[in-house]
């Protein structure tokens, strides 16, 4: 019964993050730490769990995501790989920052998240983009260590912060993308090897887990959003993108409001 759960919730995640174009974490980490409460989880740790839960399942939703930009051409690697030296240093210290929050704290700040990108997505917020489309290796470094940490912190892919940093440096829309998904690989590994390190003599962790990953959710959500993100994806072109994104976003300001009270 529990792995269905997580099937079901795989699959709600999937056609979401297929029909809105957002990162699946942002969708998931509140599915879980809704569905762990119902299942009695510790409130002390059943919010890093979720998010270390996020981070591990998006390593496998992204492997396919790259696959597939990489074939139209539209992923620029040398990007990926100084963003990527950043991603894992931050991604490190964002699980080590979360260790030492308390999850009622993480909640709201995921909450207070939710709510800028619902802003975000509804008002179609773009940042100017810059003359100089070629940004160097510190800036994509750099850049990479704070997108790591807020990514690991939120337990989500990156791409709500990824994509308009990119856009912002002269990248078209469709290499913004493109990139951004590449880049939620080393994320997701190195933020989710994080929470299994920093959990791993945790109290209160339900049977199955390793460290602050909960290995049946893992599995279930893992394979049913993989195949669910692309009926999402083929949806989307069947319905308006701006309302559907509007109402996402309200969906989101609600979940953010839910976890800041």
């Amino acid at each position: 019964m529990e792995l269905l759960i997580y099937l079901l919730l795989g699959a709600a995640a999937g056609v979401l993050s297929g029909m809105f174009g957002v990162g699946g974490g942002l969708i998931i980490v509140p599915l879980l730490i809704y569905v762990f409460t119902l299942q009695g989880v510790s409130q002390d740790v059943l919010t890093h769990l979720a998010v270390g839960t996020s981070l591990a399942t998006i390593v496998f939703t992204s492997i396919n995501s790259v696959i597939a930009h990489h074939r139209y051409g539209a992923v620029r690697w040398h990007a990926v790989l100084w963003l990527g030296v950043g991603i894992v240093g931050g991604s490190v210290a964002g699980g080590y920052t979360a260790s030492f929050l308390s999850g009622v704290l993480l909640q709201k700040m995921i909450g207070g998240f939710a709510i800028l990108v619902a802003i975000q997505m509804f008002f179609q917020l773009q940042p100017s983009t810059h003359p100089d489309a070629s940004p160097g290796r510190a800036f994509l470094g750099a850049s990479g260590v704070l997108v790591g940490w807020g990514s690991a912190l939120f337990g989500i892919g990156g791409g709500a912060m990824t994509v308009p940093l990119l856009s912002w440096r002269g990248f078209s829309m469709k290499h913004a993308v493109a990139t951004s998904a590449a880049c939620g690989l080393p994320i997701a590994l190195s933020g989710s090897v994080s929470f299994i390190w920093i959990g791993l003599h945790a109290d209160g962790l339900p049977p199955w887990s390793l460290g602050y990953v909960y290995l049946p959710a893992l599995m279930g959500i893992g394979v049913t959003s993989m195949l669910f993100a692309r009926f999402g994806a083929r949806l989307s072109h069947r319905l308006d993108p701006l309302l559907l994104k509007r109402l996402f976003s309200l969906l989101l300001l609600l979940v953010g409001i839910n976890f800041l009270r």
